[in-house]
């Protein structure tokens, strides 16, 4: 129980951080994710195609900046599953199943949604937050 609300509280203490420490995040809109799969599905494909395009003209360092948002959001993920939950995902994963999918197979206790959907929208403001620093840039050369 403890380890849990230790997770719990590292999750939290980091998005709270990150949100003091970059102010222009906290004014954005987070994405609505809902439990249901059609739901999700568009609107993670809305913003992977969003990132996707606005990835074209990235510098080589904003594109390891999105990967690494990318990568802590899987490790952020993971860390909420138990052991087999974890094996489960990465099988799904593997399958062909995209990340919703393979979550939604889990069959997620209510709170281990709520911390997904939490990371999920903390990494949408990370990625939004690179996007922007990208377009203020073009607008200022």
């Amino acid at each position: 129980m403890a380890i849990h609300l230790t997770k719990r509280l590292s999750v939290f203490a980091a998005i709270l951080s990150i949100v003091l420490f970059m102010p222009g995040i906290a004014l954005a809109v987070p994405v609505q994710l809902h439990i249901t799969s059609g739901v999700i599905f568009a609107q993670i494909t809305k913003t992977a195609t969003y990132s996707t395009l606005s990835e074209i003209n990235l510098t080589p360092l904003q594109r390891q900046e999105l990967q690494a948002v990318r990568q802590r959001r899987n490790r952020e993920i993971e860390a909420v599953l138990n052991t087999s939950q974890r094996a489960q995902f990465n099988h799904n994963l593997r399958a062909g199943n995209n990340m919703n999918q393979a979550l939604e197979k889990l069959h997620l206790q209510p709170e281990q949604q709520d911390f997904v959907k939490a990371i999920f929208q903390f990494t949408h403001l990370k990625m939004k937050a690179i996007s922007s620093r990208h377009s203020l840039k073009l607008l200022h050369k």
